[in-house]
């Protein structure tokens, strides 16, 4: 069974999917792996610099995301070309590493990603769980986090789904508000989807 994980940047995914890990559940960090990508693979590589010119990388081959950002999350034609260069790759590379978990004997396997949602690798997923924080909230961990702007932050926001939308397309909820527990709704979800497999 594959799990996705997803939610609104600064949620906390990646938070519950350290649970997950903890608990036993391989989780395919979709976003990681993607930028890992952008950096190893020579077609990714080319593809990035056509569009975003050869600033695109630093003068050690590291990616440049602050340029890339800048200009992705304020022009959605240079977005959609991103993740037509980016996203198959990043499918490819999740699929074979499904059959090296399943090899392993893993019978539950989880997948964060930011935007499993907008870019459709909600389907290759049995069960979804949406992270939720309160707007307010996610902006300020993600400003203590990245830095940046809160103009920058609610650019990336906007290009999101709303979190009403994730979370009716959604099998479970976990809340990481601050006020609520995180570690007993992740293990209570996972014990759950053991059951049904």
């Amino acid at each position: 069974m594959i799990l996705g994980v997803t939610g609104g940047i600064g949620s906390g995914k990646s938070l519950v999917a350290s649970i997950l890990e903890h608990a036993g559940t391989p989780v395919y960090m979709a976003d990681a792996r993607a930028k890992a990508l952008m950096v190893t693979d020579p077609n990714i590589r080319r593809g990035v610099i056509s569009i975003f010119g050869e600033q695109a990388y630093d003068e050690g081959g590291r990616l440049n995301r602050s340029h890339i950002s800048r200009l992705a999350f304020k022009n959605s034609t240079l977005l959609q070309q991103l993740n037509a260069v980016v996203h198959p790759a990043t499918g490819q590379d999740f699929h074979a590493w499904i059959a090296s978990r399943k090899a392993e004997g893993h019978k539950l396997l989880a997948k964060e990603a930011a935007i499993l949602f907008e870019s459709g690798a909600y389907l290759a997923c049995d069960k979804i769980v949406t992270v939720y924080a309160p707007q307010t909230l996610r902006l300020k961990r993600v400003l203590a986090r990245d830095g940046g702007t809160a103009e920058d932050v609610a650019d990336r926001m906007r290009r999101q789904w709303p979190e009403a939308e994730k979370i009716n397309r959604s099998d479970y909820l976990i809340i990481n508000d601050g006020h609520h527990l995180v570690i007993p709704q992740v293990l209570d979800m996972r014990k759950c989807l053991l059951m049904d497999i």
